[in-house]
């Protein structure tokens, strides 16, 4: 029966027996209270939209709102209506507002898959271990700035300072792949102040190369072996190298041919193979079995995928190590051996090698598949041994053995 609401009639409303009722006030057409068999009392509107569509919107929950105040908020839900709006469809519209965790599951779905193995594994475990737990339930549209850069500083401050820069990378390519499917307008990962990176310079130096070569020699996984073998006398990456299949090699011409889906700059890469290379490709081909399709066959299916373990025995072994202590709740300090190089490193020092040796810059980037000059240039300042030797040649020509000054130590001044 309608009625003009008040607060003490709603208050006083029966319960149903079961399910819901709806008392309308007789002031505003659509307007009225819906009572519930659990006891709870909501204040509606009814109303039909301009295409003729009936739709029901809640306006709030009684004593919350008081009967009055949810009266004026109908009146004015109404004019917007008698406009052609449709206060519905925008609640509609916020609950299926897409979140982070949907944002996460299509980045994973749509655009991971086009990643290198490697890169797929990184950005997925970004995305599990500080991406979801941080922002999983907000909405994309929602999500600011701030949220972004409080997650940076979060992940900082843990130490992880490199992680915290990928995390951000991370997201911000989210974030742009989320205005290109219409989510959102602008990209909240933008502007964020990084932290600094300096850049590794790591080579394995003469003795840490024989100390090498003697452990791969001992090891007991001769599979990782080889691998490390193979990136030391290709400077190929780990992932080219572990993905690596036969077809690939023409052990005749010396050749390995890196098709474009193996390689970071997505281009076919052909390298040229020493000697040394060819011999270990063709004993390794000899022991395989005739059908193998990978050089490393994982356990399963597919190739090999990780040698970490094997690379820090290999390291252990060598002495290639970093020793630190660490101190315990209970006061007991630990010794932590780490390896002081990455299996990466060993790329680096196949240019390395080949830098100290005289060779160009566009030589070695041709041979590490390298796309951009800047790239190779950090090898540049290995090139000073061949060119102090390319001067001093200039120099004897120029000025012969009998002619040169004698150079005098000069005692420094008190």
């Amino acid at each position: 029966m309608a009625q003009r609401l008040t607060d003490t009639i709603v208050k006083a409303l029966p319960l149903p027996a079961k399910g819901n009722r709806i008392t309308y006030d007789t002031e505003v057409r659509g307007f009225g209270v819906r009572t519930t068999a659990a006891g709870a009392r909501s204040f509606v509107l009814n109303y039909r939209t301009r295409s003729g569509r009936e739709r029901r919107i809640t306006i709030g929950g009684f004593p919350d709102w008081k009967t009055t105040v949810a009266r004026e908020e109908a009146k004015e839900l109404k004019r917007r209506i008698d406009v052609g709006d449709d206060p519905m469809a925008e609640v509609d519209a916020e609950r299926a507002a897409k979140t982070v965790a949907d944002l996460c599951k299509r980045f994973e779905d749509e655009h991971l898959p086009k990643k290198r193995p490697a890169t797929k594994r990184d950005y997925e475990a970004l995305i599990a271990r500080h991406i979801l737990p941080a922002l999983k339930h907000v909405k994309v549209s929602e999500v600011t700035f701030a949220d972004v850069d409080a997650l940076h500083r979060k992940i900082t401050k843990s130490g992880a300072t490199y992680v915290a820069n990928r995390t951000v990378s991370v997201l911000s390519k989210m974030f742009s792949l989320s205005i290109k499917w219409g989510w959102r307008t602008d990209n909240p990962a933008k502007g964020i102040e990084r932290n600094s990176e300096e850049k590794r310079h790591r080579y394995l130096s003469p003795a840490e190369l024989a100390s090498l070569t003697k452990a791969l020699a001992e090891h007991d996984d001769q599979d990782a072996a080889n691998i490390v073998r193979l990136l030391l006398l290709t400077g190929a990456r780990k992932g080219e190298v572990l993905a690596a299949r036969w077809e690939q090699f023409d052990l005749d011409a010396g050749v390995w041919t890196k098709p474009g889906s193996t390689t970071k700059q997505k281009t076919l890469h052909r390298v040229p193979l020493s000697a040394p290379a060819r011999q270990l490709l063709d004993d390794m081909r000899k022991a395989a079995a005739k059908d193998a399709e990978y050089l490393f066959p994982g356990r399963d299916e597919g190739h090999r995928q990780e040698i970490k373990r094997p690379w820090h025995n290999l390291c252990v072994a060598s002495g290639i190590v970093t020793i630190t202590t660490e101190t315990d709740a209970k006061g007991k300090e630990k010794t932590i051996v780490t390896p002081s190089a990455r299996i990466h490193d060993l790329r680096h020092t196949y240019a390395s090698v080949l830098a100290s040796s005289g060779m160009s810059l566009p030589i070695i980037g041709a041979l590490l598949g390298h796309s951009q000059p800047a790239t190779t240039a950090r090898y540049s300042h290995l090139m000073d041994d061949p060119l102090r030797q390319a001067t001093e040649r200039v120099g004897a020509i120029v000025m012969p053995s009998n002619e040169v000054a004698e150079v005098v130590q000069m005692k420094a001044a008190k």
